[in-house]
């Protein structure tokens, strides 16, 4: 995987499925096919072998990809604006649903319980005819985020370089950083520069 497209997926920190595709990529431009498919892969949404396949598809189907491409863009600013109200205690607006109903409606298929790692777990299997399907597991998991309205435990990252949506099943619900090795060590240290410093000025 290039070293590029390895940082803008970044880690998968958002607890949920939508979280993590909130914060794949750049928020300043949409996201590039290559991001798409390996997050789709990262998150075993796609097999490696399948995630292969798809990473050749503009050659092959340029329009293909590229209609996807730009509906994936679209419910990843979304899901977004809902993480953005929901944190503000605010419902979400119709027009930012209506990408995650969009996907929702065009994926067809079923929930199965699937035998994996050990345990069942619920997976969406879909009819595979189109690529629409790809992200059905994502708008399921917006779904499921939005239908909890402004009780949601969606968070942002309290450090303003970062950014990163999160949910937050601590059990004080008051977690504040995207990754306490990160952000929040980030944070200790800054703090504690800051403190030694005005020492150093009060001497």
């Amino acid at each position: 995987m290039p070293e590029n497209v390895s940082d803008s997926l970044g880690s998968l920190i958002g607890g949920r499925l939508a979280l993590d595709f909130a914060n794949a990529g750049s928020a300043k431009r949409p996201l590039s096919w290559e991001e798409l498919i390996l997050f789709l892969e990262a998150t075993q949404v796609i097999s490696s072998q399948r995630s292969a396949l798809l990473l050749e598809l503009p050659e092959h189907d340029p329009g293909g990809a590229q209609a996807l491409l730009e509906r994936a863009s679209l419910l990843r600013s979304g899901v977004r604006q809902i993480c953005t109200a929901l944190i503000r205690r605010e419902p979400p607006k119709a027009e930012h649903v209506q990408p995650v109903n969009e996907a929702l409606r065009v994926t067809e298929g079923h929930d199965e319980l699937v035998w994996s790692g050990g345990r069942w777990k619920i997976e969406f299997v879909a009819r595979e005819s189109g690529l629409e399907w790809l992200l059905a597991a994502i708008a399921r998991s917006a779904a499921e985020i939005t239908g909890e309205g402004t009780e949601a435990r969606v968070r942002r990252c309290a450090n303003p370089d970062c950014g990163l949506f999160f949910y937050d099943d601590s059990r004080t619900r008051r977690r504040r950083w995207c990754s306490m090795a990160v952000c929040g060590n980030r944070h200790k240290v800054a703090s504690f520069a800051r403190k030694h410093a005005a020492k150093g000025r009060e001497r």
